[in-house]
């Protein structure tokens, strides 16, 4: 694995605290009302992004769910078009139009951004396939939650990936609740990567509020992917602090469990590797907190100065065919 260094651990601590500082916007933005529809937050999982980004190559792919804001971020999509989509702008990677759970950048490797719960998994195992028929050295990281490990889509594409050893990791974002249904209560036991054992794929349990931790596990899957030996299963323990959407009351746990998770934040984690170690000053770390706040209003403003798309814009992206007869296409 590529060398875990001190620049590794300060880019982390400015990548994941501006990925988090930038949902934090967001989600003052959907109480103005300005995000509109669902909002779907990443807070506490930086981890499991950081690790991965640390150790994927070029040609490699990403797929997830709709939790899917920081991941085309860490990719390299430019945060103020993320933004911008999100308030339904024309300068969104969408042209304002996908929205909040539907951001996809194919340029950066990143294809979504999935409202169908489950749905990421089956497109994960086609990507694969692609690049294994075509004959190109790239890996897919096919991401889905703990509530989607339960959709029989999943079994059958597990099928499929380790019979024919596609270059596909599979890896569970375990936050412990799906929407708000704990894992416990979802079937007779809570591993869930045991359920890689049927298939005989190699399968089991990470950290997922460590980015070391994550990487270690992730070299060796995607390694194991590349070289021909087909998939792996990763069940990487996470936590969301924020509730399953911005609308979620989280009736189903309570602040002093959140409260406990809290004091393994990533974050947290990797800043006081920083200090201990004497990476950087005080003064240096307040300044990257500075230059994160100022990126993420910088984000902010381009979003709600930039246009809304014009009405024509909504036919143009959805009837192809030049003469259709109902509607006149520019």
């Amino acid at each position: 694995m590529k060398k875990i260094t001190k620049e590794t651990y300060i880019n982390w601590y400015k990548d994941m605290l501006f990925w988090r500082k930038f949902e934090d916007k967001l989600a003052a933005l959907y109480i103005q009302q300005k995000v509109r529809g669902f909002l779907h937050l990443y807070n506490g999982q930086e981890a499991v992004l950081a690790g991965a980004l640390h150790v994927m190559k070029e040609n490699d792919k990403m797929i997830t769910a709709y939790r899917n804001h920081v991941q085309p971020i860490g990719l390299g999509v430019d945060p103020k078009r993320i933004m911008a989509e999100l308030l339904g702008k024309v300068t969104g990677t969408s042209k304002g139009m996908g929205g909040s759970m539907h951001i996809f950048s194919p340029e950066h490797n990143f294809y979504g951004g999935h409202g169908i719960v489950g749905g990421q998994i089956p497109l994960g195992a086609g990507l694969a396939f692609a690049d294994k028929y075509f004959e190109r050295d790239g890996v897919t990281l096919t991401y889905f939650g703990d509530g989607a490990a339960r959709q029989g889509s999943l079994h059958e594409t597990f099928n499929m990936a380790i019979n024919w050893k596609l270059p596909v990791v599979f890896i569970c974002e375990n936050n412990g609740y799906a929407m708000g249904t704990s894992v416990e209560r979802t079937a007779n036991h809570e591993d869930i990567w045991k359920l890689g054992l049927g298939y005989e794929m190699p399968c089991g349990p990470v950290d997922g509020m460590n980015p070391v931790k994550v990487a270690e596990a992730m070299e060796e899957a995607i390694e194991r992917a590349r070289r021909g030996d087909g998939p792996t299963l990763l069940d990487i323990k996470t936590y969301r602090y924020r509730g399953h959407s911005m609308s979620d009351a989280q009736h189903y746990r309570t602040k002093d469990e959140v409260n406990e998770y809290r004091k393994i934040d990533p974050i947290t984690q990797v800043l006081e590797v920083i200090k201990t170690k004497k990476y950087a000053t005080d003064a240096q770390i307040k300044t990257w907190d500075k230059e994160v706040k100022d990126k993420v209003e910088e984000c902010q403003k381009f979003a709600e100065e930039s246009p809304y798309p014009e009405k024509q814009q909504l036919y143009d992206m959805v009837y192809e065919q030049e003469d259709y007869p109902f509607l006149k296409h520019r």
